[in-house]
């Protein structure tokens, strides 16, 4: 497997099956091409046998100089449990490392249980300070508008 960095063009063949690999949810419109575009230092695609299997989208925070935020991640559901997913943080962590950043962010839906699972194994912390629990977890309420409430995690690198 492979690991190399997005291009614009790359938007053209994830859009299509962003929905499809969330298992029929209406995700594709949170990930608009502009993160193609002007994230490509900081953003990967995993490739095998030339087909993409996986994707992370992620940048470096414009407001706080010591963070980076990954905004969406995907693996192709036949390819999941294969490590491609810690592959793909891995190559951003030490992105982020090489720019002198030691925090990262990332949310997810409080339903997404994988989700949570992931990102716990992977050593990221739930931040504590929602608003209310769902499942024994920290949920900020409406953090993305009404009804888009979401759980945040943050992890701190070490160098």
């Amino acid at each position: 497997m492979e690991i190399r960095s997005v291009k614009g063009s790359d938007y053209y063949v994830i859009s299509p099956l962003i929905n499809e690999w969330w298992g029929g949810r209406q995700m594709s419109d949170k990930l608009p091409k502009l993160f193609f575009d002007h994230f490509q230092n900081t953003s990967f695609i995993a490739e095998k046998d030339g087909k993409i299997v996986g994707f992370l989208i992620g940048f470096l925070s414009q407001t706080y100089p010591e963070e980076a935020y990954i905004h969406f991640v995907g693996v192709h559901p036949d390819y999941r449990k294969h490590g491609i997913g810690k592959r793909l943080y891995n190559e951003f962590f030490n992105i982020v490392k090489k720019n002198g950043r030691n925090i990262v962010r990332c949310i997810t839906s409080p339903v997404n249980k994988v989700s949570i699972a992931f990102h716990t194994k992977m050593g990221f912390e739930i931040e504590k300070n929602g608003d209310k629990e769902v499942d024994g977890v920290s949920v900020y309420a409406d953090y993305d508008g009404p009804n888009q409430d979401r759980v945040l995690f943050v992890k701190k690198l070490v160098y």
